[in-house]
């Protein structure tokens, strides 16, 4: 029934009772009758709401940042049609602020027999899986005074995967990789350790890659050819301890860590290297092993996604240890890590020997670029202590990156939109080098 018919039906079946209020209660009830009848009959009019049958299909995963549709199918197979008011319940953290409401409330009418179909669409906010909750249905009866409800649980998860924003410099650093293994034609070949090809000798080529014996064979002289390595072993070791749950801007610094370790990964998968993953702080987090380069990435995206930044003190002999075992030949240890002074010094530099003796090290950190900014302010009195303590954190910083740096480790620093591409270039510098 219309609501205007609704409304009208309202106030007939409540104005019987005026004027005959001294009659008593037997004579209200007896003359409300009618309503009562009314408020009955729209109650065994609905559609029992245990007896629908729900399922759900759509997207599985999403990054973060983007938006996921998740179906909800609602037959009805009762003899009465379905007007309802529906509730898709997930966590909070599947919507941005302000957005639950709208986003999981539906109204929806399946007639007797028939089935119909509600989306809802989730926008989250953090990573790792979400899980669907009840989904609780109000069904009202043709006059809509009074309704039954009940809730059904259609379990249903949606992964959310880290955004991976630095993927945009992936095509520049691509470029760059095909120069430095002579895919392309540029003026100097990049020189590396694993031989590639000969060709005729030119005036300013190195004397020392002439190829005497194919000289010998031929009329002209020859020079040997060089290209980095391939399948080398890449190690990519996330530190998860408390210094990673610090927040740079609106996201721990393990995301930031996390967007380049994912840019390293896909650059290095396509140089033909070989990449896994650890992911430590007192205990094994996640661990990729033995990933092909199709796969790497895919696996990768999809351990990363349930990481969480730990409380608790990194142990760096626990993790020198796991390293040590899941990287038992020479490979390159990309750790991702702090550059605070005392995890640093007092954890991690006493059995960095045990690493750099037989691997190659890069140490990776996230800056603040909020104390960049610090450092330059000036103006007032506040303005310019702000200024000093940036300054005092930058130098406790330099210092313990000359620190590591005497051990031999490369070090990368760099605010969180600058460290996936630093990082992507130092790996490219040590491919270069003949150093992987």
């Amino acid at each position: 029934m219309a609501p205007t018919g609704r409304t009208a039906l309202l106030a007939a079946l409540g104005s019987l009772p005026v004027g005959i209020w001294d009659a008593g209660w037997t004579g209200l009830l007896a003359v409300n009758a009618p309503l009562a009848l009314a408020c009955a009959c729209d109650y065994a009019l609905a559609a029992p709401v245990r007896r629908l049958r729900l399922t759900r299909s759509g997207d599985t995963a999403v990054r973060l940042g983007e938006t996921a549709d998740v179906t909800l199918t609602i037959t009805n197979p009762t003899g009465r049609p379905l007007r309802a008011r529906l509730r898709d319940a997930w966590p909070p953290s599947s919507w941005q602020p302000g957005t639950e409401i709208e986003a999981s409330r539906h109204r929806v009418t399946v007639p007797s027999g028939e089935r119909r179909r509600v989306t809802t669409r989730l926008s989250p906010t953090r990573r790792g899986d979400r899980h669907a909750d009840r989904v609780t249905l109000r069904s009202y009866g043709p006059l809509g005074l009074f309704a039954r409800q009940g809730t059904h649980r259609v379990p249903w998860t949606v992964r959310v995967l880290p955004p991976f924003t630095s993927r945009k410099h992936l095509p520049s650093k691509l470029a760059r990789l095909r120069e430095l293994d002579g895919r392309t034609s540029v003026l100097t070949r990049g020189e590396g350790t694993e031989f590639d090809s000969l060709r005729e000798y030119v005036p300013g080529d190195d004397t020392r890659s002439i190829d005497w014996r194919a000289t010998a064979r031929q009329s002209t002289v020859a020079v040997r050819t060089w290209r980095p390595e391939r399948d080398r072993h890449i190690l990519l070791v996330l530190d998860t301890g408390r210094t990673s749950a610090g927040r740079v801007g609106d996201a721990p610094r393990l995301d930031a860590a996390l967007d380049a370790a994912l840019l390293l990964a896909a650059l290095a998968s396509r140089a033909g290297d070989r990449i896994d993953l650890l992911a430590y702080d007192r205990r094994v987090r996640a661990l990729v092993q033995g990933r092909t380069a199709r796969d790497v990435l895919p696996s990768l995206v999809d351990a990363m996604a349930g990481l969480e930044p730990e409380l608790v003190e990194t142990d760096a002999r626990g993790l020198t240890a796991t390293a040590l075992r899941t990287a038992p030949r020479r490979s390159l240890i990309v750790l991702l890590t702090t550059l605070d002074a005392a995890p640093v010094e007092e954890g991690l530099l006493p059995v960095l020997p045990q690493l750099t003796r037989r691997h190659t090290v890069v140490v990776a950190s996230v800056a603040d670029p909020h104390v960049a900014r610090m450092s330059t302010s000036r103006g007032n009195a506040d303005a310019v202590y702000e200024a000093a303590a940036a300054a005092q954190a930058q130098a406790e910083r330099h210092r313990t990156a000359q620190q590591l740096r005497r051990h031999g480790v490369t070090v990368v620093d760099a605010t969180p939109d600058e460290l996936p591409p630093a990082l992507a270039d130092t790996y490219l510098e040590l491919k270069a080098a003949g150093r992987l």
